[in-house]
């Protein structure tokens, strides 16, 4: 199968702000404050498949409003609209191998059931997977370039099988029944051997490979451990995969068929998340997880050294893809303060060209502010990693308010890339301390299980610890502090305001869990493969772990809550149902707290639509503005409220 080396980044938090020109305090250095429609003129871009001739990149791009799919030529120009849809979002996967035409990917508004669509060459459109409910994975293209690579649960909600599908009049065939709930992560471009996963826990997993012409399974790893199945060598002789096993973090190992040899290829001092082949074998691409942080290398798959790639001083490539010729790579490169920009290099002319330009111009970069890595001693001596966003505004004359941030997941991670809603918030003046607390991936397998069976306590003490270091920072106001997340995020939020009631000034719960007990039990089918895993990690709300959910679900609680409270939600959502949020609201209203409800009926566990985003983020900034910053004075006549609404229009 062709490695596609593609990135389908959607940004969940695009974000607005409020024009506050005039100001009485000391600022550390003049910042401008920008307007809402500002900060949502910033552009997200992903994806990046070269036409056949090199000519265009497919990509995606919000500046619609919503997603849409564009072609832009490959050494810069202006962006070709192929889709114009103004209610679904559209993604794009990649060009057909030997002609114009493109393979797209949609939803139901966010429910998750994804489709795989065709747009022809005369600009029709056509779902080519339309079995009603069922998800469709695009996988890749056959070495023939006359088919394409599919994963369905059409057949059983449960379980995804393989598909090898004719590019000529889109018929199907069965390669690879999945009876046994296992997870499909790579097969060899001779369609023999394919590559299955059988998670253990949220950490462990068997990896095997089905060897198709003599029905054998072939177990890869020796011990428990955290295993992923990465590429297949371009001969079919070898299988690589990374693996944990003796380690804390995750390593490149290869596998040959023939000797049985298994043999450790790349180390790190951090996790290696993936690597894959080029097209025709040229090349290996490695990316590591540096401390939240892409670290990316290209190596000549002969020598196993890397290449030298352009350098973008303080900016990161954080990822790259290959035309099928090998003779073009297009890469994202951005940091914690700027959005990743597409560029181009050929590696004949050795030219570079940058394609986009997504930060609003009228935004100054100077305005926004590089994360900082740092560390703090939880309650029981462990450390804790946080990135940590200063306003430039802030200083011991001006201390500003902050907000504890809190990923989602869980086993999440929260990363060094620029987030529009944080870069938002600060420039608004809120800190922001993004904590990865126990259990988050990427700082070893021991901190990562640290939580399990402990959601609500260690990891809800983690983010106090969080909150308590920031109190001690000489630029924040220690009065002043809330917290926020979304996810899990949002649980986090919720179990902070319940079991910690007097720890944090304000609560932004963005669709988070708050009844534990109906979350993992309206799990989607689809999650069959992983449910065990959550049910070992959180518990089983089927058994007598339900007493302890009961106890960590914020729901049963909700008289303890005295702080206000903003909840957001979309209807659509098939991870954390409507439900949780309306009957938190109901819950916490009873206590005659402060608390606002928005709802959009057309996003599911994340808001795509920039016009909701809007909607969203400035109902957050405004209910920060009242309840934390506490500006119930006018401003120019208006108050925060009355401000942001104009602005809205």
């Amino acid at each position: 199968m062709k490695a596609q080396l593609f990135t389908l980044c959607i940004l969940l938090f695009v974000l607005s702000c409020k024009d506050d020109t005039k100001s009485d305090t000391i600022t550390q250095r003049d910042v401008k404050n920008y307007t809402i429609k500002q900060f949502m003129d910033n552009e997200a871009v992903s994806g990046g498949s070269f036409s056949p001739d090199n000519s265009t990149l497919l990509i995606s791009s919000n500046r619609s409003g919503i997603y849409n799919v564009y072609t832009i030529p490959t050494t810069g120009g202006e962006m070709t609209p192929i889709t114009a849809s103004d209610s679904t979002s559209y993604f794009a996967n990649a060009y057909f191998p030997d002609d114009n035409r493109m393979l797209l990917s949609a939803d139901g508004n966010g429910d998750e059931i994804d489709h795989l669509f065709v747009r022809e060459i005369n600009g029709v459109i056509k779902d080519i997977t339309p079995v009603e409910g069922a998800k469709a994975n695009f996988y890749g293209w056959s070495k023939d370039d006359k088919h394409l690579y599919y994963g369905s649960n059409k057949r059983d909600p449960r379980f995804f099988d393989v598909y090898k599908m004719s590019i000529e009049d889109y018929s199907s065939e069965l390669l690879y029944q999945n009876n046994d709930g296992m997870d499909f992560s790579g097969m060899s471009e001779d369609e023999n051997y394919f590559a299955l996963s059988k998670t253990i826990n949220t950490n462990d997993s068997d990896l095997f490979v089905y060897d198709a012409k003599t029905k054998e399974t072939i177990k890869i790893n020796d011990n428990l451990s955290g295993n992923s199945a990465q590429d297949f060598s371009k001969d079919n002789s070898k299988f690589y995969y990374t693996t944990d096993d003796g380690s804390e973090f995750s390593y490149l190992m290869s596998y040959n068929f023939e000797t049985k040899e298994k043999k450790k290829e790349i180390e790190k001092s951090w996790d290696i998340m993936g690597s894959g082949f080029t097209s025709e074998g040229t090349y290996m691409v490695v990316y590591v997880n540096e401390d939240g942080k892409n670290a990316i290398e290209v190596l000549d798959a002969k020598t196993m050294k890397p290449i030298e790639l352009p350098d973008f001083e303080e900016k990161s490539i954080t990822s790259v893809g290959f035309s099928d010729d090998e003779k073009w790579m297009r890469m994202y490169v951005g940091g914690s303060n700027t959005p990743s920009n597409l560029y181009t290099y050929n590696f004949e002319t050795k030219k570079q060209h940058k394609l986009t330009d997504v930060l609003n111009d009228e935004i100054n970069s100077e305005d926004l502010v590089t994360a900082k890595v740092i560390r703090y001693k939880s309650f029981d001596g462990v450390e804790i990693p946080a990135i940590y966003y200063l306003p430039h505004q802030a200083s011991a004359e001006n201390k500003v308010p902050a907000m504890v941030w809190v990923h989602g997941g869980p086993g999440g991670q929260t990363r060094q890339n620029f987030s529009s809603l944080i870069q938002y918030m600060v420039n608004q003046g809120y800190a922001v301390l993004a904590v990865n607390n126990r259990g988050s991936s990427g700082y070893g397998k021991t901190f990562y299980q640290m939580d399990d069976k402990n959601h609500g306590e260690k990891d809800l003490q983690d983010c106090v610890e969080g909150k308590n270091w920031l109190a001690t920072q000489p630029e924040i106001d220690g009065d002043k502090i809330g917290i926020i997340g979304g996810s899990y995020g949002g649980y986090m939020t919720m179990a902070a305001l319940t079991y910690a009631p007097e720890e944090f000034d304000v609560g932004v719960n963005l669709f988070g869990v708050t009844n534990w007990m109906r979350t993992l039990k309206s799990i989607p089918p689809y999650w069959e493969s992983f449910r065990e895993a959550l049910y070992d990690e959180l518990g089983d709300p089927f058994s007598a772990d339900s007493v302890r959910l009961k106890k960590i679900s914020p729901l049963f609680h909700t008289d303890k809550v005295t702080k206000p409270l903003i909840v957001l939600q979309g209807s659509k959502d098939p991870r954390v149902l409507q439900v949780e949020s309306d009957e938190i609201v109901a819950g916490v209203r009873k206590n005659g707290v402060p608390v606002e409800y928005v709802l959009f009926e057309d996003e599911g566990h994340g808001f795509i639509k920039k016009e909701n985003q809007i909607e969203a983020y400035s109902k957050i900034i405004e209910f920060l503005d009242v309840h934390l910053k506490k500006e119930n004075e006018a401003i120019d006549g208006k108050t925060p409220s009355e401000k942001i609404e104009t602005e809205s229009k």
